[in-house]
């Protein structure tokens, strides 16, 4: 983790940019919003201050925002039960076009649009509500929408966009065409310094693309698309990745390929080539170079849609594993009344409850824009999409062999169709969507020791100069001698705090909270303690900065529960029902994250690599003898070298 510097411009070959690692690791750090001007409860969190003033009282939305988005939910649901066949979708591995079209024709498109521009406006909390309803329906259509709205056409044009591109783009987009947001290539993932597709000027009114984008989300039915591109440096253009918004019918734009999956098999998914495809000045959305940060601003709000749809998957597991618990006898009982199984019910129950209070809490703070949630909202996504695996899993083991059949061969021999295996594999592509769970314990860890880099990011960067290291010393003496001696003590100490927590009648969630105080100042020592230790290589050692960042989801998990638990009582909404879940769910949280404090310096990080050094020189191939590969011939990676298509254009048109 390097101080924020200029990116650099990446050299060229015939397959694309080839970039060294500092000069990746610059291009994202360029990237980022590198200021603070609001502030962060999770931030606070790592640095070792427990602000618990910024999440509590809870938020809650106007009146008038709960009462329309309450009006949506109601036709909404009425559209799922209806419309809605999950089974279909699945055998046919494709969303009807009339879902499509009833989709649009109740305004689902526009959910997140303003009115102003022919959308319904709903408010984050009320978008979320509604994906997490339409993910349970079929998570392929809960997916479409979140592309569509959360990272597609609408969100950045409405957050960078020009009057005249609003008005153009977001009444399209809020009632008749579905935008699909392309940035992966076939050999550019998480590393964007990499990015091979290109934006050549033409003349002074437009650019001509070529490049292909793979995992086109929505690509293969879209009328948009948000496609990211790098434009070359010249007299009169800055260059850079660039982010442009294309009609999908243009001249040059090929779908080559619908993608299958193991989950979501609804998934309008493809590869899209772009060949000399011209796309006029106007259609480009902000500056050149600036669309990787417009990309990564887009998702601080648009990666909540994926821990609505886990909230969503989490609610429908634990209806599934209630009902069936209770009818399934085993040794002359309820499965449930078996410890073995009411330990899983146990953490469906408690995780759900969890899982619902970080997207709600995260959701109000993205609406009430008091603070910056940057790292709530990667935060949500990382631990919303690691539980509801879990979850799922237990679900199938729950069910036990019925798990593991289809919902079809359940209802051919005359039993009810629970597509509990589907939600596992349905499930399982959320910890690699929109930055895997690996790449979000890097994004959250820059975040966490922003503080740290920027006072004293120049002291353990190798390039810089005595002089540049001095001052930072003279600037980091100042910020650690305020900062550490606040590590030593504070109100998790002291049994009369967070009293408010433990009404009358009630669990004690207070002695959670004062927990949470304690781990966070504990987590704030670690953390320098490991920079004092490694400096330079803390970048390195993705083990280390992994188990912090989950350390600070569980603390905040357990923060969002308690507080959701109180304001469920203050309105007299399941209060002791509230209070017991999360007193439960900070009862297994605070195991887990024992445990990750004891990772952090009990580990097989250092012998890992030494046998993956081996492993990758060859010692070990004959423990691979005596197998057979049933994998296909063909290279590892496709070819994408720029040129016309030599494939026919499977893109479709909703009608």
């Amino acid at each position: 983790m390097t101080a924020a510097t200029t990116p650099p411009t990446p050299s060229t070959s015939a397959t694309g940019p080839t970039v060294t690692e500092r000069e990746a690791r610059e291009v994202a750090e360029a990237a980022r919003e590198a200021d603070w001007r609001k502030p962060s409860f999770a931030k606070e969190l790592f640095l070792g201050r427990f602000r618990l003033d910024l999440v509590h009282p809870h938020p809650v939305p106007a009146e008038e925002d709960a009462r329309r988005g309450e009006a949506f939910l109601a036709k909404l649901r009425e559209f799922c039960e209806t419309k809605i066949d999950s089974a279909r979708i699945e055998r046919e591995a494709r969303i009807p076009d009339e879902v499509l079209s009833g989709l649009k024709d109740l305004g689902a498109l526009g959910m997140k649009i303003s009115p102003e521009y022919g959308g319904l406006g709903l408010t984050q909390v009320y978008y979320n509500k509604a994906l997490a309803l339409v993910g349970s329906a079929s998570p392929a259509v809960g997916a479409l929408l979140s592309a569509h709205q959360s990272i597609g056409v609408p969100q950045p044009v409405k957050m960078f966009g020009t009057e005249e591109q609003k008005q153009a783009f977001l009444p399209r987009c809020a009632r008749t065409d579905i935008s699909a947001f392309l940035l992966t290539e076939p050999d550019v993932g998480s590393d964007p310094a990499r990015l091979a597709t290109t934006a050549e000027p033409d003349g002074e009114d437009g650019y001509l693309l070529d490049g292909v984008k793979l995992w086109t989300t929505n690509g293969v039915i879209a009328d948009l698309l948000v496609v990211m591109a790098r434009v070359p440096a010249s007299e009169g253009h800055q260059g850079g990745i660039t982010a442009f918004v294309v009609e999908a019918d243009s001249e040059g734009i090929t779908v080559e390929n619908r993608n299958a999956f193991m989950g979501l098999r609804g998934l309008e998914n493809g590869v899209t080539r772009f060949h000399r495809v011209r796309v006029p000045a106007a259609h480009r959305i902000g500056p050149e170079g600036a669309g990787l940060k417009i990309a990564l601003t887009t998702l601080n709000t648009g990666r909540l849609s994926l821990p609505a749809m886990c909230a969503g998957a989490g609610k429908w597991a634990l209806k599934i594993a209630r009902e069936w618990s209770g009818v399934r006898e085993q040794w002359g009982r309820p499965v449930a009344r078996h410890e073995a199984v009411s330990a899983k019910l146990s953490f469906l129950a408690a995780t759900t409850f969890a899982l619902e209070a970080v997207l709600d809490l995260s959701s109000q703070m993205a609406d009430e824009d008091r603070n910056d949630i940057r790292i709530e909202a990667a935060l949500a996504k990382l631990y919303g999409s690691e539980m509801a695996c879990l979850m799922a899993d237990e679900l199938v083991q729950i069910r036990g062999g019925r798990g593991f059949e289809t919902a079809e061969s359940l209802a051919a021999r005359g039993e009810r169709a629970v597509p509990a295996e589907q939600l596992l594999r349905d499930l399982r592509i959320n910890r690699i969507f929109e930055g895997s769970t690996e790449i979000m314990h890097l994004l959250i860890a820059r975040e966490a020791v922003d503080a740290h880099l920027s006072v004293a990011g120049d002291l353990i960067d190798p390039e810089k100069s005595l002089g540049d290291k001095a001052k930072a010393g003279a600037r980091a003496g100042g910020f650690y001698a305020r900062w550490l001696p606040k590590l030593v003590a504070g109100p998790g100490q002291l049994p009369s705090s967070y009293q408010e927590f433990h009404p009358s009648g009630h669990s004690d969630l207070a002695h959670h909270l004062r927990y949470v105080e304690r781990a966070s100042r504990k987590l704030a020592r670690s953390t320098f303690y490991a920079m004092s230790r490694w400096q330079g290589r803390m970048e390195t050692k993705q083990g280390f900065l992994g188990r912090v960042v989950d350390i600070g989801a569980e603390l905040f998990a357990m923060s969002a529960a308690c507080v959701r638990a109180e304001l469920l009582r203050s309105r007299g909404e399941h209060g002791k029902e509230a209070y017991q879940l999360a007193d439960v769910f900070c009862r297994q949280s605070r195991i887990r994250t024992d445990e990750l404090f004891a990772r952090l310096w009990t580990n097989t990080d250092d012998i890992d690599g030494k046998l993956v050094k081996s492993l990758m020189g060859g010692a070990y191939t004959w423990l691979e003898e005596g197998v057979i590969d049933p994998s296909g011939e063909g290279p590892w990676i496709a070819d994408a070298t720029p040129g016309p298509s030599q494939k026919e254009n499977v893109h479709r048109k909703v009608r």
